[in-house]
C-alpha cells in the first residue's frame, strides 16, 4: 500500500519491481503489484469498517467487488468467518453497535473473506482494552494453530511470544535481532533488545 524508499519486497520468492529511486520510487508494474495485493490482507490497528455497512456487508464487499466472487458463495463464507471469530450473530448490525475487540474481530473476518495467502497485523490489539484484547489475542492464536501465514507487527511481547515462530526485532528502522521466540524471549543477546524487555516486562 505504500512505496519504499530502498530495499527489497519479495511476495513468495517473487521480487516487486521498481522504477525511480528513493522518494521518487515507484512500483514499475502495477498488474504485479495488484496481483500480489489481491493474495494478502490486511488488519489494521483502527479497525477500519465501513461505518455504513452492516458487519456481513463489511465482510462481503472486497471478494465481490475486487475479486468478482459470486455473491451467494460470498455470504457463506462470510458468515462462516464471522462464526469462526465468535460472532456470527452480529452479522446485521453495524461497526458502532460493537466493541473495539467486536469490530476487530469483525475486521479479521473481513481478512479472512478474501481468502488471502498472508494476512498482515498492524498492532492488532493496541487500541483495546485488556479484558477485549485477550478476545482478538484468541482468534489470533486460532488462526497460527492452523498454519495460517501472518506477519504481525506489535508492541505486545506477550502475544509476540505466543503466537511466533519467527521473531524480528526492530531498532531505528533495522534488524537489531530475528530468531526463534524463545531465543529472543528467553536470551536476548543483543543489549537493546534485553533493555526493552526489561522495560516491558516492568510495565
Amino acid at each position: 500500500l505504500e512505496d519504499s524508499q530502498q530495499g527489497e519486497i519479495r511476495f513468495k520468492g517473487e521480487p516487486v519491481s521498481w522504477k525511480g529511486s528513493s522518494h521518487h520510487r515507484r512500483p514499475a508494474d502495477a498488474k504485479q503489484v495488484l496481483r500480489i495485493r489481491t493474495n494478502l490482507s490486511m488488519v489494521f490497528q483502527q479497525f477500519n469498517l465501513w461505518a455504513h455497512m452492516t458487519i456481513l456487508q463489511n465482510v462481503m464487499e472486497a471478494p465481490v467487488t475486487v475479486l468478482g466472487r459470486d455473491r451467494a458463495e460470498v455470504e457463506q463464507a462470510a458468515r462462516g468467518y464471522l462464526d469462526k471469530v465468535g460472532i456470527g450473530d452480529k452479522c446485521d448490525v453495524y461497526p458502532a453497535q460493537l466493541s473495539g475487540g467486536q469490530q476487530q474481530r469483525a475486521a479479521i473476518a473481513r481478512a479472512l473473506c478474501m481468502e488471502p495467502e498472508a494476512l498482515l497485523f498492524d498492532e492488532p490489539t493496541s487500541a483495546l482494552d485488556p479484558e477485549l484484547e485477550q478476545e482478538v489475542v484468541k482468534v489470533i492464536k486460532d488462526l497460527a494453530a492452523e498454519g495460517r501465514t501472518m506477519i504481525i507487527v506489535t508492541h505486545d511481547m506477550k502475544l509476540a511470544a505466543d503466537v511466533s515462530d519467527h521473531v524480528v526485532f526492530l531498532h531505528q528502522g533495522l534488524i537489531e535481532e530475528q530468531g526463534p521466540p524463545e531465543t529472543l524471549f528467553g536470551a536476548p543477546e543483543s543489549e537493546r533488545l534485553r533493555g526493552f524487555l526489561s522495560s516491558t516486562q516492568a510495565a
